[in-house]
Parts: C-alpha cells; structure tokens; sequence
C-alpha cells in the first residue's frame, strides 16, 4: 500500500535535509576548515578560558585578544594555498577548573579546530594540554607560567611569557636584596600556579639569604584568612607572599592590615591587576607584584594595541589581551608559511618562529619556550601598578 500524499512530501522534505547535512558535513576537512557561501575558507581557533566566576576578568581580557587578531586577520584578506580563508574564533568557558577543561578541550577536539589559544591558567592547561597533543592540535599559551606545562614532553605546547622559576626568582632577589626582607612568610592556594609559584619562591628565597620562616595555604575559592594570618602574625615576618590570584590576595590584604600586621605584601602575576586594588583598598597600597613579561610601557606595540583594543571593546586592559594576541597572529603566521592550517602541516613552522609583536620578539626554544623571557617587578601606588627599576645584574638574571 502506498504512503499518504501528505507523508511522501515530509519524507522527500526530510531526505533534502539529511542531504544538505551530509554535504555540510563533508565540505569540513581535518583541520576544521570550512567553505562559506562567500568562496572562503572558515579556519576555526579554539579561545579557552574562565569566563565565568571569580576570574572572568582575566578570561574575557585575554578571550579579547584573541578576537581582535582574527578579525585583523580577516581585514588582511589572507589566502592559504592560494584560497581565501576567515578565522572563526570558537570560545569556551573552562571555568580555570582541570576537570571542565578537559571536557572544553575534547569538544574542541571534536570540533575539528585548527589550533588553540590558551588556557588561561596552568591548573586547566596542563591536563589539557594531553588530549591536544594526543589529537595533534597546536596550543599556543599566553598566560600559562607554570614550568610543567612545556616539561611533558609534548611537541604542540607552546608560550610567550616567562614561567613561574624565572619570576620566583626575580621576587626573591628583590625581596630579600632590596626591601631587606629576611624574615619571610608565604601562603599560596594550592593550584598548579599558586603552590608552584610559591615553591619556587621559597626556594628562590633561600638561595639569596633570606628565611622561609612560615607556610600556609588556602583554596581558589575562599574568602577568609583571618586563622592563617594570626599564626602567621606571631612570627613577625618582613614580607608576606602569596601563591595565587586577585580574588584572593585582595581580601587577605585587608584583613592582613586588620590584624596589624606591617609586614609588605607581595605576589605574581596573579595579583598585578586594577581588580587587586579595588578589592583590596587602602591595605593594598605599596604592596609588590610582577608580570611575567616586559613593563607595558616598554612593550614595542602596546601604544597603538591599547588603542585599538579600547576602541574595539570599550575596556581597559586586564593584562593577558597583548599575549594572547601574540600568540593569535603567531599561530596565523605559521598557517601562512605552512600554506595551510592543517594541524600536521604548520605545526612545525611555529617551532621556527621570529615574530615581532607587541609584546616584543618572540622566538621559542626546544621545548616550547619563549626565548628571553622578561619578567618585570611593579608597586602599588594610590592604586595604579607602576614598574620598579630592577638592578641590571638582576633583570639580567630573571631573563634567563
């Protein structure tokens, strides 16, 4: 018996779809690449970072620098083997958690994209990191300081700024040559970053003659240090360290001062941030911080990359949007020599690359390096962060 009229027009209905999908599917290759209505070739980056909670600030900054070398990139109307592309920026919220990173990073990986940019945090990079390198995905950091996250041995990971040794020496030589600090305590927050940071601190510390003469450690997600800081207090340190983010370091700051405690603040990378100040208010002012890279006002390109970001976005800096930047338009180059954004094909070309950028020459060594990594050392003064002038043997030092 014959179907009704009616079925036989939704089953050709359905059969024109399936059709159509089929074709969309198949016109995607490995790399993620696409055709467009317009002829062009859509070439998909993967954006990891914490979009969302206590570090969204941080993520949505360096999500941003991300976008706007894509769309330079597009405005350059690039072809790649002599077809013209766009890059399509995919972004996803990893929430700086290992687990949820993970799942970001398989998505991605079914996604078929070409490469990524991030994550932001070491404790999401690095577990990451694997299922890229087992997919053959290349991943192009511009915040991971972590030193683990380029000593596993993959050959897809990549970063443009200084690790997390390179800075804890660089705070140590200052502490303890410098401020004069001998009696030093630390606490970090147990994170791949924060305790790593705080390791190499400690060790950093004591290498310079200064005395690691208390440690503590809190979460990412807590608010209240008044217990850790009372025992810390009765040691009558010089300087307190922290191992960790912002989110933290603001409040500890204040409740730090509410105890009395004199001693001077100090922290990474993670605490260098307008967010820091306010959070921390007048108990953060003089306190000491770095950034794993070349003072902004020293940066080759930051002038006219602060203009057209402000511009674009309607925000200030944060501090990750130049090295994710970067670490996009390097990515874009390697695409270029290849002739192809083929994953296996330009891969190689980004181990050879000689880049000038905006935050200055960016050349890598065997194992995914930046090489010369600069780490520079900031105060906190009626609320901005302005650079410190480091001893010359010193800065030397910390861009080894």
């Amino acid at each position: 018996m014959f179907p009704p009229r009616n079925t036989l027009i939704l089953s050709g209905v359905l059969a024109l779809c399936a059709c159509s999908q089929q074709q969309s599917t198949s016109s995607a290759d490995s790399s993620g690449a696409a055709a467009t209505a317009a002829g062009e070739t859509v070439i998909k980056i993967a954006s990891a970072n914490p979009l969302t909670g206590p570090f969204a600030h941080w993520g949505r900054d360096a999500d941003n620098g991300v976008k706007l070398a894509a769309e330079e990139a597009n405005a350059e109307k690039i072809k790649l083997d002599g077809k013209a592309v766009k890059f399509e920026v995919v972004s996803e919220d990893d929430q700086a958690d290992p687990k949820t990173a993970t799942q970001v990073a398989q998505r991605f990986v079914d996604a078929k994209v070409a490469g990524v940019i991030g994550h932001l945090t070491s404790g999401a990079a690095i577990p990451a990191s694997r299922i890229y390198s087992d997919a053959g995905i290349p991943m192009i950091a511009g915040s991971v300081t972590s030193p683990k996250f380029t000593e596993q041995g993959y050959k897809n990971t990549f970063r443009i700024i200084a690790n997390d040794v390179q800075q804890g020496q660089a705070l140590a030589k200052f502490a303890v040559g410098e401020l004069k600090a001998k009696r030093i305590a630390i606490i970090d927050d147990r994170t791949t970053y924060g305790q790593g940071l705080a390791d190499d601190f400690a060790k950093a510390v004591e290498a310079a003659g200064g005395k690691v003469i208390k440690r503590e450690y809190t979460t990412n997600s807590a608010t209240d240090f008044m217990a850790i800081l009372t025992s810390i207090k009765g040691e009558k340190p010089d300087l307190l360290f922290y191992g960790g983010m912002d989110a933290q370091a603001g409040p500890m700051v204040k409740q730090m001062r509410k105890l009395g405690i004199a001693a001077a603040f100090m922290g990474a990378d993670g605490v260098n941030t307008s967010e820091f100040a306010k959070l921390g208010g007048d108990a953060a002012e003089g306190a000491y911080a770095s950034t794993a890279g070349s003072p902004k006002e020293s940066m080759p390109g930051f002038a006219a990359f602060n203009d057209k970001f402000k511009k674009r976005f309607n925000a200030e800096i944060q501090a990750y949007a130049p090295y994710t930047y970067d670490a996009t338009r390097v990515m874009i180059e390697a695409m270029k020599r290849a002739g192809s954004a083929d994953p296996a094909k330009y891969l190689p070309e980004i181990g050879k690359t000689d880049f000038k950028g905006v935050t200055g020459e960016i050349a890598f060594d065997d194992k995914g390096n930046i090489r010369n990594g600069t780490v520079s050392l900031y105060q906190l003064k009626a609320g901005k962060w302005e650079s410190v002038k480091q001893p010359a043997a010193q800065a030397a030092s910390a861009a080894q």
